[in-house]
């Protein structure tokens, strides 16, 4: 096929997607309702086979085409879509949240409200590879938009929830990295479309690098105001993550010298500046206070640099043999009881 015949198919085919019609509220519905009920049920399966239906990357990569061709109908078409297709996805799953809340927030829905810097790299590697796959005769774009779109509508989906519960900050959170998604995908989109030529459609229009960057203006002053507040939060999570790391190999050392306690969970949480170290041992004989002091001394010593305090959760084992209640021995696996 001749390359400019493609890429002029190519650019009506963009210029037709970005628009709204009946099958885009449709699917996008359809979408909006099988993520929500997967981030309900806590399954990744389904949350990512719902994607399958869901139709919001076409307007970005409209979007990211206008700006390239500095084609003001399409960028109208293109902001029309994203907006009101964003508006269906989260009102739909508004309504979802309200019936159902006595399902309480899951693992899926939390993963989605803490953005950081990994996220933003995914978003840029994803929106490459799906404006590279839409240009390329080789490539089939249905699973790499699959992949994309799974960044775009679950966060969504998650922040409706989470906004129908009253959880606004969480809520925040996840608003957050969809805008992160949606910027970083229609900026990298922009000049993976330029870089391969998309840009001499129109002879009378200025679309230069150079230019093609200046209307992008205000995605790039997004970008890296995003990127900064991602980068901290990234350090954040990354600095939590060491000092558990840490905590939970003192702890284990430590309760390891006890004959029968058997560590279930440890678990770290920020409280006033400090960390609060809840623990959940099982063991025959309620631990003495002075368990909780030994820890919380040996934690002060290893250079953590916030104070730390030390919660255990008891719960009391009874191991009984054919002769009756054993006590002088360590507390077995109870997967054997």
């Amino acid at each position: 096929m001749d390359i400019i015949k493609f890429k002029e198919q190519t650019r009506e085919t963009i210029q037709l997607n970005a628009k709204i019609d009946i099958a885009f509220v449709i699917m996008n519905a359809l979408a909006a309702i099988i993520a929500t009920y997967g981030l309900l049920a806590n399954s990744p399966a389904v949350v990512i086979g719902a994607m399958i239906v869901a139709t919001l990357y076409s307007p970005i990569l409209g979007l990211a085409l206008s700006v390239v061709e500095n084609d003001k109908k399409l960028l109208n078409d293109a902001l029309k879509s994203i907006v009101l297709g964003s508006i269906l996805v989260f009102s739909v799953a508004f309504l979802i949240g309200l019936i159902h809340q006595d399902i309480p927030i899951t693992p899926e829905i939390m993963a989605r409200t803490s953005p950081n810097f990994i996220d933003l790299m995914i978003a840029l590697a994803g929106g490459a590879a799906g404006a590279y796959a839409t240009i390329s005769p080789r490539l089939s774009t249905s699973f790499v938009g699959v992949a994309i779109a799974t960044a775009l509508v679950p966060p969504l989906c998650a922040a409706s929830i989470l906004l129908s519960k009253g959880e606004l900050l969480l809520a925040q959170g996840a608003l957050l990295l969809t805008l992160t998604n949606i910027l970083a995908i229609q900026f990298i989109s922009s000049i993976v479309l330029w870089v391969n030529g998309f840009h001499g459609f129109s002879a009378w229009q200025d679309t230069s690098l150079l230019a093609v960057i200046k209307r992008n203006f205000v995605s790039v002053i997004l970008l890296i105001m995003i990127s900064g507040a991602l980068v901290i939060n990234f350090q954040t999570i990354v600095k939590k993550q060491l000092v558990e790391s840490k905590v939970r190999r003192i702890i284990t050392q430590e309760l390891s010298h006890s004959d029968g306690m058997n560590v279930v969970k440890i678990s770290l949480e920020e409280a006033n500046k400090s960390w609060l170290v809840k623990i959940v041992l099982r063991a025959p004989v309620k631990p003495q206070k002075t368990v909780v002091q030994q820890l919380e001394s040996r934690l002060a010593d290893s250079g953590i640099q916030r104070s730390i305090e030390v919660r255990i959760r008891y719960i009391h084992i009874d191991v009984i043999d054919r002769n009756g209640d054993i006590s002088d021995f360590g507390l077995p696996d109870l997967a054997n009881f």
